[in-house]
């Protein structure tokens, strides 16, 4: 819902998104009845994640104020500009309960979630914007946090014969007591401070209905890149942080409705949740085909393939995936 109220634009933005997805042998029921859509990975129903629950206000003299939950600024722009976004990707993680595959998360970017937030944009000026914003911390290091965590991003969108987008974003924040549940500051492991941080850049560009995207990003503390959630495996519990990195490329063609790409990443975790001197690694690329068939409607396509190596216990696991599929838009 928008509106404009004495010279101020004002937007109301509420989502739903329903997953389908329900791991029971029972038709009708969960494997585990009266375990609800909390109860586990081995009995959800059908779940609805309401994503977008924000208003904002502003104009293009002073920028905008942003209230609510919604999409994070650290890692935003990639995910909004992988093709497999609206599509499957890979496979490894995306399993119940999470009702949602994953696209390239895990494989070349962390993925940014929706969070509450306050976040201020500036206005546009010659192709430059920036945001920055306090989220809702997480005691993701220990059982304290005591200020809320912060990220931010810059924005450079150019035009011409090549047009494109430059940007570079940095998420932080700071907890107590990584290890244990009391932070009395006793035993072997007193209350010790710990700061997760990231940082990224990204291009993308494109004429002639060819585009590409280069990002990069690297995270201490951040969590587990390899499961590509922010704030999950920062550390190994006893304050030893997690280290983070990963790419991703992508090329793309558009030819009248028919979207044609190939896409390419890899994250990296060393030390931390993994183990001291151990590493965790994801690789990934997809195939992919995206026909608009309408307004309303686009078919997917998509070959991918995944290998998972993990120096501890020398694991290797390969995952490949073919998938077909619709989307509706309304």
């Amino acid at each position: 819902m928008t509106t404009k109220q004495a010279d101020q634009d004002i937007k109301a933005h509420f989502s739903f998104a329903p997953g389908i997805n329900d791991s029971s042998t029972v038709v009708g029921l969960p494997s585990n009845p009266g375990s609800g859509a909390t109860g586990g990975s081995t009995s959800p129903y059908s779940q609805i994640d309401v994503r977008n629950v924000y208003f904002q206000f502003g104009n293009n003299d002073w920028g905008t104020l942003k209230f609510g939950r919604d999409i994070g600024l650290f890692g935003q722009n990639i995910i909004l500009s992988d093709m497999t976004l609206l599509g499957v990707g890979g496979t490894s993680n995306a399993s119940i309960p999470f009702n949602t595959t994953f696209g390239m998360i895990g494989h070349g970017y962390m993925y940014t979630g929706f969070q509450a937030q306050i976040t201020y944009t500036t206005p546009t000026v010659n192709g430059l914007s920036a945001s920055g914003g306090i989220f809702q911390p997480s005691s993701f290091a220990g059982s304290q946090t005591k200020t809320p965590g912060f990220q931010a991003k810059v924005d450079y969108d150019w035009k011409g014969a090549v047009p494109g987008k430059l940007w570079g974003g940095m998420v932080t924040q700071s907890t107590s007591c990584s290890k244990g549940s009391t932070c009395d500051g006793v035993g072997t492991n007193p209350d010790k401070s710990f700061t997760a941080t990231g940082y990224e850049a990204g291009v993308k560009a494109g004429a002639n209905g060819f585009e590409g995207v280069l990002y990069a990003f690297s995270g201490k503390g951040l969590g587990l890149s390899t499961v590509g959630a922010q704030f999950f495996g920062g550390s190994d519990g006893s304050g030893n942080k997690t280290d983070s990195t990963g790419y991703f490329l992508q090329g793309t063609y558009q030819h009248n409705k028919t979207k044609f790409g190939i896409n390419f990443g890899q994250n990296k975790d060393k030390d931390g949740a993994v183990g001291l001197g151990e590493e965790r690694k994801n690789k990934s690329y997809t195939l992919g085909v995206y026909h608009s068939l309408n307004k309303f409607v686009t078919l997917v396509g998509e070959l991918n393939q995944e290998k998972i190596t993990e120096t501890a216990g020398n694991v290797e696991i390969k995952n490949r995936t073919l998938s077909a599929g619709a989307i509706l838009f309304f």
